[in-house]
């Protein structure tokens, strides 16, 4: 990884997570922790409502944390209850927090290829409901990061287990003086806890 990106991981680990959180996140730490001691290979699909902010996030940050623990079985994957695209803020929150990001293609939902180390393939994002050809359709688990999708998707067809971790909205700053504040502490957020999780799996 690039020095701007092990600084970030760097300064994300130490980020505080209070009691209450570490209880949201101890369901998540108990399926990896058993699909590790399985030998099992590992599908993590975040959802959201739209995909376009904190389920990218996820995706993101997750599979970027795996490779930092030498966790190979993980794959990550996003969706939405409806597709829309990938809000701006979040790949400049990204590019300014050290990766690398690519646009590959234009039109109302534009596709990125992002880069967080030299050896791995570039995790390729653009926004899609959460049952896209592009996701699994089977043996994941589904991560719910919006209450609304939380309450929306009773039932995750597919999903071995349905999580609900989820995040205030960066949405909320979007056009204000606060945005780049927002995103970024909603980036180091998500960032943080899942460091924690990946942090307690032996």
């Amino acid at each position: 990884m690039n020095k701007e990106l092990e600084k970030t991981i760097e300064n994300i680990s130490f980020l505080p997570i209070s009691e209450i959180r570490k209880e949201i996140l101890y369901p998540f730490i108990d399926y990896l922790q058993k699909k590790i001691d399985k030998n099992e290979l590992i599908r993590i699909n975040y959802i959201c409502t739209h995909n376009s902010r904190r389920s990218h996030l996820g995706q993101i940050w997750m599979q970027t944390l795996a490779k930092y623990f030498n966790i190979n079985s993980i794959t990550t994957y996003s969706g939405g209850t409806e597709a829309t695209s990938i809000a701006l803020p979040i790949i400049q929150t990204l590019e300014h927090q050290g990766f690398e990001i690519k646009k590959l293609s234009e039109g109302q939902n534009p596709i990125y290829a992002i880069k967080f180390d030299s050896t791995c393939h570039p995790i390729i994002s653009f926004s899609k409901k959460y049952d896209n050809k592009f996701n699994p359709n089977s043996s994941f688990a589904a991560i719910m990061t919006c209450s609304e999708a939380d309450g929306g998707c009773p039932f995750v067809a597919g999903s071995e287990i349905r999580i609900p971790i989820t995040y205030e909205d960066p949405k909320i700053s979007d056009n204000t003086d606060k945005q780049s504040e927002v995103y970024l502490t909603r980036s180091n957020q998500i960032a943080s806890e899942i460091y924690y999780v990946l942090s307690k799996l032996n």
